[in-house]
């Protein structure tokens, strides 16, 4: 039988019908695709809504705990605020130790000068003795 033949023997009634036949399995091939890819869309979806709560639950608690070591830390710092001296307070205290060092200073170099003149005094009148 010659390609001819073989097709000669389909009438245009069942050339139609077989060409609607697989247009049909072509169609519900397609939905039954169509439909999966939407199943699959929907489950990523609920995923990312549950990583989206997860994630928001996550920064609740990390906002939560900065809030508390930021209450912690004010706590400490007003606890602290009248433990130390300011500068204020200090400023009596700096003038002594300023009018105490000039004057240690200054009776260091008068003594200095009364021993030099002590020592030379000492020997010129060794000197002389001689």
């Amino acid at each position: 039988m010659t390609g001819k033949d073989r097709f000669s023997s389909v009438t245009l009634k069942e050339h139609f019908e077989t060409i609607l036949m697989l247009n049909e399995r072509f169609l519900n091939e397609r939905d039954r695709r169509y439909a999966e890819v939407n199943i699959e869309r929907e489950k990523a979806l609920k995923i990312k809504e549950t990583a989206d709560l997860a994630a928001l639950q996550l920064a609740r608690e990390i906002q939560s705990y900065k809030d508390e070591k930021a209450n912690d830390l004010r706590e400490q710092i007003n606890n602290e605020r009248g433990m130390y001296a300011t500068n204020k307070d200090i400023e009596p205290l700096k003038a002594y130790v300023s009018s105490q060092t000039g004057k240690g200073v200054g009776m260091n170099a008068l003594a200095g000068w009364a021993l030099s003149l002590l020592m030379a005094g000492v020997a010129i009148a060794v000197y002389l003795k001689h």
